[in-house]
């Protein structure tokens, strides 16, 4: 019992993502490269959003939202990483790795409730376009941005908590380049097995139950887009729509992959891809995806760059 708990008393040791490259400096310079245009795009995206009032509308008061949670996302794991392949060191202390959880977790959470959030809007927003104003007021839109988060918060909270709470031994080595429960319960002394199926549990219901809704949503928009008389009408419609479904097909794609497949049928190798997948790619080109298909933000963009003198009038 005297090594029980030194993990916690002194660490973690994470494994490098560039340690499996043939070329660390080349991946590292890439994984910089896409973390910078992120936090830019999200944080543009995020400030347009913000000053434009064309753009004051519930779709983007959620998708401000989004660019909230995709700047919180790779900032959690990405300079972290990056400061241990600069110092050739990869330890974290048990605060930090408890620090990471929480913040994965909740955001991780809180953006999947979100994008099926979304989805009611455009079922709204096509569907019932008369009732736009009342469904989707703004009272609305703060219950639903409240409801995301809170959920998140909890969710966090419960993990983060049961997690720590059991012991580790004297191995440090996390399996991961950052750290999460997963990863994390393989260095418990005890059996996890109970908490893992509850985990695995609530993961399915946490994906499927937004993925129903999202799912239902849009089979309804698509029913009534395909019942529109205006090929202008659906042009737009299917613009933002398949928007919105392109990042739900991101980000779902890796969360399922890593919550509902089982650990048997991927290697920790994988993970760790579909991780920063999940953590920097998708947060990369949400606001690209955005911004180059849909013409509000478009506009207010060259609106903006006008106004600061770098686009002519």
């Amino acid at each position: 019992m005297k090594d029980v708990n030194q993990s916690a008393a002194s660490g973690f040791i994470l494994v490098s993502l560039f340690s499996h490259s043939g070329s660390p400096q080349f991946l590292f310079s890439h994984v910089a490269v896409m973390f910078i245009i992120g936090l830019l795009g999200n944080t543009i995206l995020l400030f347009l959003i913000c000053l434009d009032s064309r753009l004051h509308t519930p779709m983007y008061f959620l998708l401000s939202q989004l660019s909230l949670f995709d700047i919180g996302f790779p900032l959690v794991t990405i300079p972290k990483m990056a400061s241990d392949f600069m110092k050739d060191e990869s330890s974290i202390s048990f605060g930090g790795c408890a620090a990471q959880i929480f913040f994965l977790t909740l955001l991780g959470v809180a953006e999947g409730i979100l994008l099926a959030l979304m989805s009611y809007d455009r079922y709204v927003a096509v569907c019932h376009p008369l009732q736009y104003p009342v469904l989707m007021r703004h009272q609305v839109c703060l219950l639903m941005m409240g409801f995301s988060w809170l959920a998140g918060v909890l969710n966090a909270c419960i993990q983060t908590s049961i997690t720590l709470h059991f012991p580790y031994c004297a191995s440090r080595m996390v399996d991961h380049f950052f750290c999460e429960v997963p990863a994390l319960l393989k260095l418990s002394c005890t059996d996890t097995y109970a908490y893992e199926l509850a985990l695995s549990v609530s993961g399915t219901l946490i994906l499927v139950l937004p993925l129903s809704l999202i799912i239902t949503s849009y089979g309804h928009v698509l029913g009534a887009v395909l019942h529109m008389h205006s090929e202008d009408a659906q042009k737009k419609a299917f613009t933002t729509c398949s928007s919105h479904l392109t990042i739900v097909g991101l980000f779902y794609g890796a969360a399922v992959f890593m919550y509902m497949v089982p650990g048997a049928y991927h290697s920790p190798y994988q993970d760790n891809v579909v991780a920063l997948f999940y953590t920097l790619v998708t947060p990369t080109l949400n606001p690209l995806i955005y911004s180059l298909r849909n013409r509000e933000v478009r506009m207010a963009l060259v609106k903006m760059l006008s106004r600061s003198g770098l686009q002519p009038e």
